[in-house]
């Protein structure tokens, strides 16, 4: 697709630009790269890291030349925060799809919930998600996984660097991750659950951090819009 001119004011964002967003929920990824591209017409536009719709929080999207800096801004570690819902599973590993094989948890204690995250910190081997968008022999699983195919997917290495319990309501357990790329923190969820004995699912998540980009440095895609139409008046 050709470059078509813009607007002089946006000149900056055509060489390229590091924007940092965050993210509303029930957005993709792609929503805000496309909705970005539209308000700007700018043509070279694209995000360094997907975030599932059901999650909030910080997406990098870089315009023009910052465009060869997306898979440096996707190798950096990650922070996340959100809750995991004990004593139930569901087969997306979060609630894009119903909950189901409740279980009990009124036995487990504090003690035991925070005592369960040892065995995922550090370097750990990992199985994604069937419902994501990997890519076997050319297409992502999760349409495999939709129509009821089996897939398997092989356990890859990730790193935990942190994995904190910050308040228990059961059977809400609130959490705070930092991890390397590469890592579903849905998997991270549907294995804490198996490890406790009563499943669980990612209930609310949000990226907090990438490398040393802060989400509290962030815009709403609101107040971007209002910037660009600032700058275009």
């Amino acid at each position: 697709m050709k470059q078509k001119e813009i607007h002089p004011a946006l000149q900056p964002y055509l060489e390229g630009q590091a924007i940092l967003i965050d993210k509303p929920i029930d957005w993709t990824s792609f929503d805000v790269v496309r909705k970005i591209r539209n308000i700007t017409r700018i043509v070279k536009v694209g995000h360094a890291g997907t975030l599932d719709p059901l999650a909030t929080g910080l997406l990098i999207v870089c315009t023009g030349k910052y465009t060869k800096k997306i898979n440096e801004y996707m190798g950096m570690e990650k922070e996340y925060t959100g809750t995991f819902t004990l004593g139930a599973t569901t087969p997306t590993y979060d609630l894009e799809s119903e909950p189901v094989n409740f279980c009990d948890t009124n036995h487990l204690s504090e003690s035991q919930i925070k005592e369960a995250t040892k065995k995922f910190t550090g370097p750990i081997m990992q199985v994604p998600p069937i419902h994501s968008a990997i890519k076997q022999e050319g297409k992502p699983v999760y349409l495999a996984a939709r129509k009821g195919i089996d897939v398997v997917l092989e356990p890859r290495p990730v790193t935990i660097h942190a994995f904190e319990i910050e308040k228990i309501e059961m059977p809400v357990v609130h959490f705070r991750v930092v991890c390397s790329t590469g890592t579903y923190i849905r998997s991270l969820a549907n294995d804490f659950g198996k490890a406790l004995g009563v499943g669980a699912y990612m209930s609310s998540l949000r990226r907090t951090r990438i490398g040393h980009f802060q989400v509290s440095a962030a815009e709403s895609m609101e107040s971007f819009e209002a910037k660009i139409e600032q700058l275009k008046a």
